[in-house]
């Protein structure tokens, strides 16, 4: 997969309403469930209890909303990289939906696409959506509208 590269204020600018890309796909793998449950301390039958999740509303154990939402962190560098400013930074989310679950085994990726930018003291703020899908599936399973400010 190429990575879109964007280099300085004016490609930001130029790519607002673009399409960048997509990520490679992962395996949604039980162990990374595991380890997010213990991190997170919600242990729900619905992620860590393999048996009872096979006869439960999924038919399989899920992955934590926040897990999936956390991922983009990893996706969104396989996606984007911005150069040509003195640093960038999470700045928070306007809005994040969960329309369907990650099951277990599954094959996810995110999408990004850069929906705004706007001046702001020193740099530009980006609101990119990052939408992470399952393969075969037509309804994703989280979308984010991720807020980074870069600043020159």
């Amino acid at each position: 997969m190429a990575v879109t590269t964007l280099n300085g204020i004016d490609e930001v600018r130029a790519a607002k309403g673009r399409h960048l890309g997509y990520s490679e796909w992962m395996t949604m793998e039980q162990e990374r469930i595991n380890q997010f449950a213990d991190a997170t301390g919600d242990r729900q039958w619905i992620h860590i209890d393999v048996e009872r999740a096979k006869s439960g509303p999924f038919g399989a154990p899920i992955a934590h909303g926040y897990l999936t939402l956390s991922l983009s962190n990893y996706f969104l560098p396989q996606i984007i990289e911005v150069q040509g400013f003195s640093m960038g930074v999470n700045y928070g989310v306007d809005k994040v939906r969960f329309p369907s679950p990650v099951k277990v085994g599954t094959r996810v990726r995110a999408g990004a696409e850069l929906i705004d930018v706007s001046d702001i003291n020193g740099g530009v703020q980006t609101l990119i959506r990052i939408t992470v899908e399952t393969e075969g599936s037509d309804k994703p399973n989280c979308v984010i509208d991720s807020l980074s400010r870069w600043m020159v």
